[in-house]
């Protein structure tokens, strides 16, 4: 029998990527795990992937319910903006009037580094991947655009959901990995109004002139993302998203007072709960659409987080 490979545990922190030195060998081995998209190696990786005796390693147990992602590094993260209000005339895509209110809405309400990107020609993100994640706690991008199946839209063009989360993942962005990585994506998701089904107190009124509701064009599809991303949507597939002229979406008005709210208190996927019921309360009152009065819209999330997460106040 040939011997038992001895497997020793890294004397350093406990996220491998941020201080541990490899060999060259475990570096090779590491980069394999990377494409997973987890932050730790798990016992099915270790027997999968060493054969032989290896030099520093963490075997990690997931076992703990309560395991908090890390949210004590010097920065919050980078926050992504891209709002898009007008397109190219080609795309036949109305212009989105009210979602500079969205984007004022997060930027009061966001406490990252943030960069917004309106109007964009070219919705490039190499610049976040190449930004150091070291000392983040996170990353976040927002959308606020139409869409299109698996696309969102930029100026002139649409932008695929897939390759955007696939950038942000630990082989293309190894500063990220074991990380939270947030997208919201605030755009229509179909061509259905979402129906009535009891009575419920009206929350949405406002004068017709001032602020009419209307809708953003197209259908977005869930995706996967992979582990440790949380996907956000403003309604669920196949229906529609509806945002106010003047005081902008329903989704991003929502989510942006649960922020001020609860945001240093409920772990996020219970912020988005919340969201969820809070924009599903609400009902179309004024809308140049007739089909469209006393309609609903309920947004959904889906989350490939491995840990809770909370955003807690920073220690100055």
């Amino acid at each position: 029998m040939g011997e038992t490979p001895q497997i020793q545990v890294c004397q350093a922190c406990s996220i491998i990527p941020k201080k541990t030195r490899f060999c060259n060998r475990c570096q090779r081995c590491f980069n394999k795990v990377l494409s997973k998209g987890s932050e730790d190696f798990y016992k099915c990786d270790i027997s999968f992937l060493f054969k032989k005796k290896i030099h520093f390693i963490k075997i990690i147990e997931a076992s703990d319910p309560g395991e908090e992602y890390v949210m004590s590094y010097n920065l919050r993260g980078l926050a992504l903006i891209f709002n898009q209000e007008y397109f190219s005339p080609e795309l036949r895509l109305p212009h989105r009037h009210g979602t500079k209110a969205d984007k004022n809405n997060l930027l009061r309400r966001l406490y990252f580094s943030l960069s917004t990107h309106t109007h964009t020609h070219t919705l490039s993100l190499s610049p976040a991947v190449n930004w150091s994640h070291t000392e983040a706690d996170c990353f976040l991008c927002v959308f606020l655009s139409h869409g299109e199946n698996e696309c969102v839209f930029a100026r002139d063009g649409k932008l695929s959901i897939r390759d955007l989360t696939h950038t942000f993942k630990g082989d293309r962005c190894p500063s990220l990995v074991g990380k939270p990585k947030i997208f919201i994506f605030q755009a229509c998701r179909g061509d259905k109004h979402d129906e009535p089904v009891s009575p419920i107190v009206d929350v949405v009124d406002c004068e017709v002139h001032a602020n009419q509701l209307v809708v953003d064009a197209g259908t977005v599809h869930t995706l996967p993302a992979g582990a440790d991303f949380l996907m956000c949507y403003s309604v669920a597939e196949g229906y529609f998203s509806h945002r106010e002229t003047v005081n902008g979406s329903w989704y991003i008005q929502d989510l942006c007072e649960v922020l001020q709210e609860y945001g240093t208190r409920l772990e996020i996927t219970e912020m988005m709960t919340l969201v969820n019921r809070r924009v599903s309360l609400r009902r179309v009152e004024n809308c140049a659409d007739r089909n469209a009065i006393g309609k609903k819209q309920v947004p959904c999330y889906t989350s490939m987080l491995t840990k809770k997460l909370y955003f807690r106040s920073k220690k100055l």
